[in-house]
């Protein structure tokens, strides 16, 4: 439950914009891990990662100053599809970092990994597909977001190999033209 009321005050009280920054620079998130985040093995629940990268994701949008621009044009962002591969445990007490970045995108999706670090230590990564909607139930491409944000001139840096196969994979990938 604390993650959620996390999410809710990072999106509804998003923190400052970062003057000059461009949507394939990195964002970096700091937490700590609570009790609550604690499953029965007294490790973090596999289920709270996705809600870290949430918080993550939400602090990454705040750092572009996105929200005034989707909030006044009514669109928000949804995850289509995500994974996460794990290779440490965080527990109680500890602190950690996720480094969120934007790899590129399609006309469909935009794709995110998420990087979970204690020190030099990797802990997990999560590949994230990001759609946005719009209130009155239409879909918004992703370059049009892109655009908005007016930090990047030019096409879609190329998707790793990995994260192309696995959006073809999930079925989220978009099945016409690359977006410009």
């Amino acid at each position: 439950m604390t993650r959620m009321i996390q999410l809710a005050l990072a999106t509804t009280r998003p923190r400052r914009a970062v003057a000059g920054r461009g949507v394939l620079e990195p964002s970096v998130t700091r937490m700590r891990v609570r009790i609550g985040d604690l499953d029965f093995y007294r490790h973090v629940n596999n289920g709270v990662y996705l809600q870290m990268m949430d918080v993550a994701r939400s602090n990454y949008l705040a750092d572009l100053g996105a929200f005034p621009l989707l909030n006044e044009r009514g669109w928000y962002p949804v995850v289509a599809s995500s994974t996460v591969s794990y290779r440490r445990s965080l527990t109680l007490g500890q602190r950690f970092e996720i480094t969120t970045r934007l790899l590129g995108w399609d006309a469909r999706c935009a794709y995110l990994e998420q990087v979970f670090t204690r020190g030099d230590e990797h802990v997990a990564r999560g590949v994230v597909a990001g759609r946005f909607l719009a209130r009155d139930g239409g879909r918004v491409p992703a370059p049009d977001v892109v655009g908005l944000l007016g930090t990047h001139d030019g096409p879609s840096p190329d998707l790793p190999a990995e994260v192309r196969a696995w959006a073809e994979a999930v079925g989220v990938a978009h099945r016409g033209q690359p977006a410009a």
